[in-house]
């Protein structure tokens, strides 16, 4: 080999040695640890719900947020193994049963994977514009949809930082406005949910910035109003 080639050959070596660094970070990130509890899809695509909710934030909102929350009960289930058993609405209704040394843990991330996936539900796209049937007539009782949609509204901009705007069956199976902070549910207030809003700044900071009211008013485009109805119905029941 000739001083060319071998200068040739140190130069491609020295090239790919440099390369190997940047290739080694540029590789996916391992998967979480496999576990009882899964990221549900969202159904529909990163845009089906533009322009009230953007593309980007459906995605990191869904994939990250709520995979975050996911991630995090595979690891509870080995400090707590009915977390893996008992049915998530029977947990929220009454937190005091989950052991002391992981109810905090434990709330707060099974609240967010059954806020979330509730939320995700509730803005498929394709059901009815606007209430129909029993919600409608229930609703209607409550001052009409502007009425209520604007009771929502003020709750989730009442909420101080992070949480949940709802519309609920209470106790007394009657109509009402509640919001809970960071990811409690309304059913560990004896309360069903019909609708609910995600407050949290990641839900809308990349559209809307600092206006949450401004995402508030959009964001009842998107509500799917047959899941509503049928939320109402299993409520009721």
């Amino acid at each position: 080999m000739n001083r060319r080639d071998s200068l040739r050959l140190f130069t491609g070596a020295a090239a790919l040695a440099a390369l190997a660094p940047a290739r080694a970070f540029a590789q996916a990130a391992p998967p979480p640890p496999a576990g009882p509890f899964k990221l549900p899809p969202l159904g529909y695509a990163n845009d089906a719900l533009e322009p009230h909710i953007d593309a980007t934030t459906m995605m990191i909102h869904h994939d990250r947020h709520h995979q975050a929350f996911i991630t995090n009960l595979n690891g509870l289930v080995p400090k707590w193994a009915d977390l893996a058993t008992m049915p998530v609405e029977t947990i929220m209704a009454d937190p005091s049963k989950i052991p002391e040394a992981v109810r905090g843990p434990v709330r707060n991330n099974l609240g967010g994977h059954f806020n979330h996936t509730f939320f995700w539900e509730l803005m498929t796209p394709g059901g009815a514009k606007e209430p129909t049937g029993d919600l409608k007539s229930a609703i209607d009782a409550m001052g009409g949809l502007a009425g209520v949609s604007d009771k929502v509204n003020a709750a989730g901009l009442a909420r101080f930082g992070s949480g949940w705007a709802w519309l609920v069956v209470n106790k007394d199976k009657k109509l009402d406005v509640v919001s809970t902070p960071n990811q409690d549910t309304p059913l560990e207030l004896g309360a069903k949910p019909i609708i609910g809003v995600d407050v949290w700044e990641h839900a809308y900071y990349l559209k809307y910035q600092n206006k949450r009211a401004d995402y508030l008013k959009s964001w009842w485009n998107t509500v799917n109003w047959d899941k509503a109805g049928a939320n109402f119905k299993k409520a009721t029941a």
